[in-house]
């Protein structure tokens, strides 16, 4: 008889006011609170194993906290290092952990911010870890509706590549690429305790926008499931989501309705976040019931190592990436020829470019592969295009496979090949060369591999 375990805790990371606001190219600092940010995690034990999963609403976690944060709570708890999978939501309302390149922004709340959410995540682990109850698991694959999500990268008729560009702008032709619109979705029926689901979908945390902190629609997501369904818990893991939005470029009908268009071309809103949020819920609700329930009588965790050259710019293009990044620093970006989304592109681009001039050559990104029984989780260490999880998915052998961005890392834009040789935003910012994509699908299915 197996003696799996599920533990499960939830804790409120809110900041104080004050504080930068990640997600954009422009500075933000929080005024106030549309909802609470929050950490939660699910502590898995078996055969004398011990696995935690943590689920963090931000925009992403850099590598050096993930280190500081993990080694925190091996200290605290004992679970090793090594058995720690770290995720963030992408949130585009939460708050900074590290300063970036991207705003001048006062470094000591920041760095106050940081340390307030690795005591809460060793508090949320060493709660969950206290709530270790008998459970059984439960996977099966939702749809999600219309309306939800659309690929945000274009072919204009011009023959240039857009991300995200403006609404019903005559010149968009046609969306590169095919949405993946199944929603996982595990439940965990425990023995005297609540239930927990984890849902991973792949979508952009961004229908928000504004000066409010706020979990965006994985917040609104999580709080309907649970209160439709009475004893529940509800978590969320972001999955291949690089090249996917909730603008629907050509509305109709009500499309419109409880939002506006932003800075950057996007429908946003906290009425955005509800409409996203609640009708992935009511996936969830469809399906939770007809889970198919299997034996989990061996839990694993594995990491895999992807070597990748970086995108470093030529010297010919660094006159032009200084000028773009003197400006933008400067409060001067109405001097930068481009306006909304290619002015973004511009700057970003930029200041990748003025990042990597002095290299490195090749970056090493780490994947982080979970077993549970028949299911497994992919972490990946940045945002993956969609055709990233669809090849993650395509290996056999598993009943389920999660893909999870932002996991262990927040490392950059993952575009395909032919996104680069396409264009926009994604592959014009990422740090790394062409090819990047497909060694990480590649690297995903030798991970999975290795567990068997």
């Amino acid at each position: 008889m197996s003696d799996f375990r599920v533990g499960y805790a939830q804790v409120n990371i809110n900041p104080s006011l004050g504080i930068g606001v990640d997600g954009y190219y422009v500075p933000r600092f929080a005024k106030g609170f549309l909802d609470d940010l929050e950490a939660s995690a699910l502590a898995l034990s078996c055969t004398g194993k011990q696995i935690l999963l943590i689920s963090v609403d931000n925009l992403g976690i850099n590598l050096d906290l993930v280190k500081e944060y993990c080694a925190a709570i091996e200290q605290a708890t004992g679970v090793s290092k090594e058995n720690i999978f770290l995720s963030a939501t992408h949130s585009h309302t939460a708050a900074l952990l590290s300063v970036t390149d991207f705003f001048e922004a006062p470094e000591e709340p920041v760095l106050r911010y940081a340390q307030f959410v690795k005591h809460r995540l060793v508090d949320v682990v060493t709660l969950a870890l206290a709530d270790l109850k008998p459970a059984r698991m439960g996977y099966i694959v939702g749809w999600a509706p219309e309306r939800v999500a659309y690929i945000r990268r274009y072919k204009m008729k011009d023959g240039s590549t857009m991300t995200c560009p403006p609404i019903n702008d005559p010149n968009i032709d046609h969306p590169i690429g095919k949405l993946d619109q199944r929603v996982n979705v595990l439940r965990f029926d425990r023995e005297g305790a609540a239930s927990v689901v984890v849902v991973n979908y792949g979508l952009h945390a961004d229908t928000v926008n504004g000066e409010l902190l706020s979990a965006d629609w994985p917040g609104v997501m999580r709080k309907t499931v649970e209160k439709a369904l009475d004893g529940t818990k509800c978590m969320f893991f972001a999955g291949a989501q690089g090249d996917v939005g909730s603008t629907n470029v050509h509305p109709k009908a009500g499309d419109m309705n409880d939002t506006e268009i932003s800075f950057d071309n996007e429908m946003k809103s906290p009425g955005m976040a509800r409409f996203v949020g609640r009708a992935l819920a009511g996936t969830v609700l469809q399906v939770y019931d007809k889970a198919a329930y299997v034996d989990v009588d061996q839990i694993d965790i594995l990491h895999h190592t992807v070597s990748v050259p970086s995108n470093m710019a030529s010297p010919e293009q660094m006159p032009l990436a200084h000028e773009y990044r003197k400006l933008h620093e400067a409060g001067r970006d109405d001097e930068i020829p481009y306006t909304a989304m290619e002015l973004t592109t511009v700057v970003a681009e930029a200041l990748r470019m003025c990042k990597l001039e002095h290299g490195p050559s090749e970056f090493h990104l780490g994947l982080t592969g979970v077993k549970i029984g028949p299911v497994a989780f992919v972490g990946i260490p940045g945002e993956p295009f969609t055709d990233i999880g669809v090849g993650i998915k395509d290996t056999e052998g598993w009943s389920m496979i999660l893909p999870c961005a932002l996991t262990n890392g927040n490392e950059g834009y993952f575009p395909m090949k032919s996104a680069y040789d396409e264009g926009g935003y994604e592959a014009r910012t990422s740090p790394y060369k062409s090819g990047v994509a497909e060694a990480i699908i590649a690297g995903g299915k030798e991970l999975l591999a290795r567990f068997a």
